[in-house]
């Protein structure tokens, strides 16, 4: 998986990425989140997905951190429920 920043502020940022499929789950956990925006958009079916991120309060970088500690938090309880 190939990640690109093309845009980073404190409060305002877009990655390229070129997983759907990690652009929408990433999309979900931010809206979760005290997030003001939260999308991404693909020019095309063969293009990366470009995310767009844009806090209300603290930073994009820790915005992201939060939501992929959630997601490895979620997937970890997946996990133990498969295993049992």
């Amino acid at each position: 998986m190939e990640i690109e920043i093309l845009k980073s502020e404190k409060d305002d940022a877009e990655v390229k990425i070129d997983n759907v499929t990690i652009a929408e789950i990433l999309r979900v956990y931010l809206n979760n989140q005290d997030i003001e925006f939260t999308a991404w958009r693909r020019e095309h079916p063969t293009k990366p997905a470009v995310l767009k991120i844009k806090t209300e309060k603290g930073t994009v970088k820790k915005a992201v951190s939060d939501a992929v500690s959630q997601i490895k938090k979620d997937l970890d309880s997946v996990e133990k429920e498969v295993k049992k």
